[in-house]
């Protein structure tokens, strides 16, 4: 991980993506290795209970544990993944305003990675913990839209 402080070009050309827009989370640190997102919860996101829909954690833990396996230096030559097992353990109930998810990757080869993640709401308290594969993408460059 860099210092908080420390410039990250790669982190500052990642730009949100529609569904990223949508939920509102924010992609905050990304290195090699790692990755961190936060999201202020919105009454849209919970569920009838009143608390973040699992799909929530789901998709934080996705998107987490998929950017620290993808961190590349170049951004002309990135790298991508896809899901191929996601397990989600909700431990907790958020009593904070907002998710903080923080994910690693643990260990990997050339074409498999293994990743974790922890989510914290914004008071300290474990919310859920997920643990994850993935595969590289490879032979095709994927379609980045801007908008």
């Amino acid at each position: 991980m860099t210092e908080k402080n420390s410039p990250n070009i790669i982190l500052d050309q990642e730009y949100p993506y529609p569904f990223q827009k949508h939920l509102g989370f924010i992609l905050t640190e990304w290195n090699y290795g790692y990755c961190h997102l936060e999201l202020p919860l919105e009454s849209f996101l919970m569920n009838m209970c009143g608390i973040p829909h699992g799909g929530i954690h789901a998709t934080l833990f996705d998107t987490a544990l998929g950017y620290a396996g993808c961190y590349s230096n170049a951004p002309s030559d990135p790298r991508f993944t896809m899901t191929l097992n996601l397990g989600v353990n909700f431990g907790a109930k958020s009593k904070g305003d907002k998710l903080l998810v923080d994910a690693k990757q643990t260990s990997g080869g050339r074409q498999i990675y293994f990743a974790e993640g922890r989510a914290t709401d914004n008071h300290g308290s474990l919310i859920a913990t997920d643990i994850g594969t993935f595969r590289y993408r490879t032979g095709q460059k994927n379609a980045q839209v801007k908008n």
